[in-house]
């Protein structure tokens, strides 16, 4: 084998495991609340941390309640556990804060 074949083939290998992920369904609680003291969203992911690099997706949440309400759901959320190579990328990026502060949207 050449070395550039050896390089190839070693790419290949860490891309594949900077992208291999495990997946996972949870139960869960969303809490919502638009009143004139609170307005917020909470999801409460039951016997799950969630890590740098992990994804969430909550299934089933409403889009919007009435104002003045609290409302609390029982739903189901699917976690996407970041791969050990990506969370360290992700670690020595320093891209965690960041990412706090824009990956959390509300479509509806």
């Amino acid at each position: 084998m050449t070395p550039a074949w050896i390089l190839a083939g070693t790419v290949a290998l860490l891309a594949i495991w900077y992208v291999a992920r495990q997946r996972r369904d949870v139960a869960c609680t969303i809490d919502l609340e638009a009143t004139h003291e609170h307005f917020h969203a909470h999801v409460d992911l039951k016997g799950v941390t969630v890590d740098p690099g992990d994804e969430v997706l909550v299934h089933n949440a409403p889009s919007r309640i009435a104002y003045g309400t609290k409302q609390v759901y029982e739903s189901t959320a699917t976690v996407h556990r970041a791969s050990w190579f990506k969370r360290q990328i992700i670690k020595l990026t320093g891209g965690t804060e960041l990412h706090e502060l824009y990956d959390v949207g509300f479509e509806g």
